[in-house]
């Protein structure tokens, strides 16, 4: 994830990135958009020049927090498939898969 995010941040600076999600501090509203600029500059995981030991201390430590998404497993499922549902069962209903007794 490091890597693949200092390629992008790599990029001219006034490029702008539509990102999937936000999760803003109390002090603004959430956006799709920031430029190459606004990422190096203002992105807490990623920005102001963080080593990749920094990166991954840090997600490790913020991550170890976290519990389980609440969508993961359906959304897993679509994005192996990239971006498709799975193919209808015979009575033409698509189904998601949820594991009952694990996670």
């Amino acid at each position: 994830m490091y890597r693949s995010t200092q390629r992008l941040l790599a990029l001219d600076a006034g490029t702008r990135l539509y990102v999937c999600h936000d999760y803003p501090p109390d002090t603004r509203a959430p956006q799709c958009m920031a430029t190459v600029r606004e990422h190096r500059e203002r992105n807490i995981h990623v920005g102001n020049g963080k080593t990749e030991d920094e990166f991954v201390a840090m997600r490790e430590a913020r991550d170890a927090t976290l519990g389980m998404p609440t969508l993961i497993l359906p959304a897993i499922q679509v994005n192996i498939r990239a971006g498709q549902f799975p193919r209808a069962s015979g009575n033409g209903t698509t189904f998601l898969k949820i594991p009952v007794n694990v996670l």
